[in-house]
């Protein structure tokens, strides 16, 4: 189970980087080049900054002014994507701290448990990152097909795109751990053996010489037919 404890903390590890990489991009979207009138010249918006570039390279680019004063579903993409960070993180940790193959955490049954909180953060962050760039590409593609809307259009960016990768990332390694765990605690009850030995008996019996007694319950009786001066007696020969 240690190599796949070691695949399913390089994928959150991973699926943590992306989600990190799509938070702090500045194309979450872009103008649409079909509806644009300048077409050598777009415009890229963040959840951080909006950014304007054209067809030779520069780009320039300028905060939001105020968070109170931005859209809802920004602030709200915004909280999701820290929080996927934040758990992501923590899931790295305990999920470095609970693997087998690490010499921290404490007992086995310990680290199990640690595994396993690593495994729902893990979890959890990948479901974040997955809502907030679920809810983001909505909003786009409905404003999109909206024959009604007459503001300027956009395009998913490559943001959403890598976060989407990082958010299955994320779910994929942590439902690795957790299955992990499940199924070496499942070897460990199988692997319980209950051996019957038996009740001890007391009837062995030992090649000894005739006239010594065989066992604590069975004795041989003397030997009669010797000449009467060589016969032995034992001392228990008639107890």
């Amino acid at each position: 189970m240690a190599g796949l404890q070691i695949v399913a903390f390089l994928s959150g590890l991973a699926g943590l980087g992306a989600t990190i990489g799509a938070t702090v991009s500045n194309e979450w979207r872009a103008t649409s080049r079909a509806s644009s009138v300048i077409t050598a010249t777009w415009i890229l918006q963040g959840l951080w900054n909006n950014c304007a570039g054209n067809a030779i390279g520069a780009l320039h680019c300028r905060p939001h002014h105020t968070i109170l004063a931005l859209e809802g579903f920004i602030q709200a993409c915004r909280g999701l994507m820290i929080a996927a960070i934040c758990l992501g993180f923590f899931g790295s940790i305990f999920a470095l701290v609970g693997m087998k193959c690490t010499k921290i955490g404490g007992t086995d049954k310990v680290k199990a448990k640690i595994a396993c909180f690593a495994g729902v953060d893990f979890i959890l962050s990948g479901l974040c990152s997955l809502s907030a760039c679920s809810l983001y590409a909505h909003r786009i593609t409905s404003e999109f097909f909206d024959p009604m809307y007459i503001a300027q259009k956009y395009e998913l960016g490559a943001a959403l795109f890598i976060g989407w990768a990082g958010s299955v990332l994320c779910i994929i390694g942590g439902s690795i751990l957790c299955f992990s765990i499940a199924d070496s605690c499942t070897k460990s009850h199988s692997q319980v053996k209950y051996i019957y030995r038996g009740a001890p008996s007391h009837s062995h019996v030992s090649s000894h010489p005739r006239g010594q007694a065989t066992s604590a319950n069975q004795r041989l009786p003397p030997d009669y037919s010797s000449p009467p001066g060589s016969q032995h007696f034992d001392k228990n020969a008639y107890v």
